[in-house]
């Protein structure tokens, strides 16, 4: 990775369109409230930090990286709702 920019495009999640650093020293001294106060959901917070740290440990990002979970297209879990209907 030559630049910060170049490692959250590399993570996915469209995160280098909420996050602007340039430095890598900017990106990696940030703290999760620096992520707050530029506005980033809590979900991508986590995954931003989730990432640096596997960064830092040698892990490349074309690796480790992957996309947010589709939402769920039926609500409630169990025996008595399957595929969206009401089983009895």
């Amino acid at each position: 990775m030559s630049s910060a920019k170049d490692f959250l495009q590399a993570i996915g999640r469209d995160v280098e369109k909420k996050v602007s650093v340039e430095k890598w020293e900017d990106l990696f001294r940030m703290r999760r409230d620096d992520f707050k106060i530029l506005g980033v959901s809590v979900q991508d917070r986590r995954y931003i930090m989730w990432a640096m740290e596997k960064y830092r440990w040698g892990a490349e990002p074309t690796d480790f990286s992957h996309e947010a979970k589709p939402k769920k297209k039926y609500r409630g879990r169990g025996p008595r709702v399957q595929h969206g209907k009401r089983v009895r």
